[in-house]
């Protein structure tokens, strides 16, 4: 089982924090030795942290404004002497996203015309995209949804909404599974994929109007409505819309298992189930980079809800299988990376700056993060390279392993950074693990590919970690014994970057995410800059 690596963990975690706690009088803060001498925002009450400390070992929990995000790379005293350069692309994403003009609506009420044929294969396309990564939705209820699009009645009810919205994610499905396999050769299929990006706006546009439905009931569809929706607002690069319904679907979730409801049948109860280890994966997806977000607390609930268990999705043992599996990887894989950021980048009690205290922890987690690439499914397994993988889900599973290895390794290359040339009398581990470090970070960046569940869900995450992975770049390039590591390839890593990321803000349609373009447009400076460096002194002066 997957998650057998994530269960033997516990009681190895509860001891680890023991020994940190026994370490540390509360007096006391970790040294700050890093090179991320400023944490936004810039404050955090003590009563975020404290006695709650032991329940988030047993929760995979990821702490508020912690100290890992993009923004928090950003203010680096390393990129000072770039001046304006970086310093004007030294945004706020909040604010940027915060500012963007509402999503406009038709006034038109007419449902779309589309045949029982069409119904069908988009349909489909929901349930191999959306419904496989995130089994929510039983068989039988979408075949009983198709049925309701095919008799082309919606009212004013949450059913009604969720048959709007399955198509509208049907077709948006269909327009990146198209780009993703690159099937845009001819004029023909440019105007197919228009034709597609308008379907899938037609029908969203219809489903919100009916939204208020959901947001007002406590049933198992409406929370499916308000989760489709955020994921909805996820294909269209809105991190802020797309945050607030998985918010709601979240809360609403977590509501609802709370209570025994008579009338709940075991369907619908693992429906809400499979639908809080998606808002868990989802929102801890967005506090990893915006880490003052309010949290639902469900992460603080995670060990009491029981993981995913028998529910069909999909029309085939053999596609339900796999479906199965790769939400659990994905699941297990979260749970691992909450960890890693709470427990070296927690705000006043990560251990990530003290150099005394992080080795141990990194070691631990290094070796639970190898355990689950060792227990992933043979379909899911992947080689640590530029090799093509198996699957799609596979490749994905890699660039999420890629990440957490990078930042697990990072307090090494934060201590190293601060050393500057002097890092070569720094204990030998400490060039190991920032070598480790960099070349995860640039593993990571060369895998990118166009996957269809990155690009659906995943872009404006993708875009803010990309542009980590360059400013760790550059910073390390400023190092002598760092800047050995790096090979004429690196260089590459900006322009491949920017041309996946450009092309991805041009799938929705209907404008583009602002911090995205500040991801873009920083990644262009850096890569410039990352050129300059590597013509001044080379790989080693």
């Amino acid at each position: 089982m997957i998650l057998d690596v994530a269960i033997r963990s516990e009681n190895l975690l509860q001891e680890l924090f023991t020994q940190l706690a026994a370490r540390r009088s509360p007096s006391q803060n970790p040294s700050a030795i890093s090179p991320n001498t400023v944490i936004s925002p810039s404050a955090v009450s003590n009563a975020h942290r404290g006695e709650g400390r032991s329940d988030h070992i047993a929760n995979a929990t990821l702490s508020p404004f912690h100290a890992s995000t993009t923004e928090s790379i950003l203010s680096w005293p390393q990129f000072a002497e770039f001046g304006n350069l970086i310093k004007e692309r030294g945004f706020s994403v909040f604010s940027l996203e915060s500012l963007r003009t509402p999503l406009a609506h038709r006034q038109c009420m007419v449902q779309p015309y589309v045949t029982g044929q069409e119904v069908e294969s988009t349909i489909r396309s929901f349930e191999r995209g959306i419904n496989f990564w995130y089994p929510t939705m039983a068989r039988a209820t979408t075949q009983e949804l198709q049925a309701h699009i095919i008799a082309g009645t919606f009212e004013e009810t949450t059913r009604s909404c969720l048959s709007l919205l399955i198509m509208a994610l049907g077709y948006a499905c269909q327009l990146v599974g198209r780009f993703a396999h690159r099937e845009l050769s001819n004029a023909s299929e440019a105007d197919s994929q228009r034709q597609r990006r308008l379907m899938a706006e037609l029908y969203f546009d219809s489903a919100f109007k009916k939204i208020y439905l959901a947001q007002a009931g406590f049933t198992a569809d409406a929370v499916q409505c308000l989760f489709f929706t955020g994921l909805y607002f996820s294909f269209l690069q809105r991190p802020l819309q797309a945050w607030s319904f998985i918010n709601a679907a979240a809360t609403k979730c977590r509501l609802l298992l709370s209570y025994e409801v008579p009338e709940q049948t075991r369907e619908e109860l693992e429906c809400l189930r499979r639908i809080f280890w998606s808002c868990y994966i989802l929102e801890s997806d967005f506090l990893a980079e915006l880490a003052g977000l309010p949290q639902t607390g469900i992460a603080e609930i995670e060990s009491s809800i029981p993981l995913p268990g028998d529910y069909c999705t999909q029309d085939s043992e053999s596609d339900q299988e796999q479906s199965s599996l790769y939400f659990l990887a994905c699941i297990s894989m979260r749970r691992l990376l909450n960890r890693v950021h709470d427990l070296l980048y927690a705000r006043d009690v990560g251990v990530g700056f003290d150099n005394h205290q992080f080795p141990s922890v990194v070691s631990e987690l290094a070796y639970q993060l190898d355990e689950w690439k060792d227990l992933l499914p043979f379909s899911f397994q992947f080689s640590i390279n530029l090799d093509p993988t198996r699957t799609e889900e596979g490749a994905f599973l890699r660039q999420r392993y890629l990440t957490c290895k990078s930042v697990i390794y990072r307090p090494y290359l934060t201590w190293a950074l601060s050393n500057g040339d002097a890092v070569e009398r720094c204990p030998p581990i400490v060039y190991e693990g920032s070598k480790l470090c960099l070349e995860a970070c640039w593993m990571h960046a060369q895998n990118l590919r166009s996957l269809p569940h990155t690009i659906m869900v995943d872009t404006w995450i993708c875009s803010l970690s990309m542009a980590s992975v360059i400013l760790i770049t550059l910073a390390a390039s400023r190092v002598r014994a760092l800047r050995r590591l790096m090979s004429p390839s690196v260089l590459d890593i900006g322009p491949h970057l920017n041309d996946l990321l450009t092309q991805w803000t041009r799938i929705p349609g209907g404008g583009t995410s602002p911090s995205v373009m500040e991801s873009i447009g920083l990644i262009a400076n850096v890569s410039t800059l990352l050129k300059i460096t590597w013509n001044e002194h080379g790989p080693s002066e």
